[in-house]
């Protein structure tokens, strides 16, 4: 399962072991029998877990997978 979250206290990404700070987003994904990983922004458009599309003409990021 994936969780699109915001940063609110000491978080680090699993992939590159950065700090993230307050108010940055980030993705948990979470299978079934393993441990939760937490995914930078960075980490995730690098790995295709996250994307950009077009919404209201304004370019989002967003976590899930499209249409």
């Amino acid at each position: 399962m994936r969780c699109g979250c915001i940063a609110i206290s000491k978080v680090q990404c699993d992939i590159c072991h950065r700090f993230l700070e307050y108010g940055e987003r980030y993705l948990v994904v979470d299978d079934e029998g393993e441990q939760s990983q937490r995914f930078c922004l960075d980490c995730c458009l690098s790995r295709g877990y996250a994307s950009y599309k077009t919404e209201k003409g304004e370019k989002i990021i967003t976590f899930f997978p499209g249409d």
